[in-house]
């Protein structure tokens, strides 16, 4: 069973910097895509990123340039590095693995407000 918990989110002012960290537990981490979603009050669930086992990366266009999705295999983990954050960015982030199946964290705060 593949569990995913997310940690890193929190209050930071525009044009500031968070890292959130998913970290993953089951069988067989490096098999995974893994990537980070978001949602806001009201709005549908987005993609921000993923990143193949490979290590190849794809991001929403809105966060390009910002954001930066890496992964430890060593350590079962999945990294969001968000910098310049704007307002906008203020959602829920959910950390998901695929793999045959979809799998997703309980999700983690991120509020971007002077």
């Amino acid at each position: 069973q593949v569990q995913l918990v997310e940690s890193g989110g929190g209050l930071v002012q525009p044009g500031g910097s968070l890292r959130l960290s998913c970290a993953y537990s089951g069988v067989s981490f490096g098999v995974y895509a893994m990537g980070w979603d978001r949602q806001a009050p009201g709005k549908q669930r987005d993609l921000v990123a993923r990143i193949t086992p490979g290590g190849n990366t794809n991001y929403a266009d809105s966060v390009k340039g910002r954001f930066t999705i890496s992964r430890d295999n060593a350590k079962n983990t999945v990294y969001l590095q968000m910098n310049n954050l704007r307002p906008e960015d203020t959602a829920v982030y959910y950390c998901n693995a695929f793999f045959l199946n979809d799998y997703w964290g309980q999700g983690t705060q991120v509020t971007v407000s002077s």
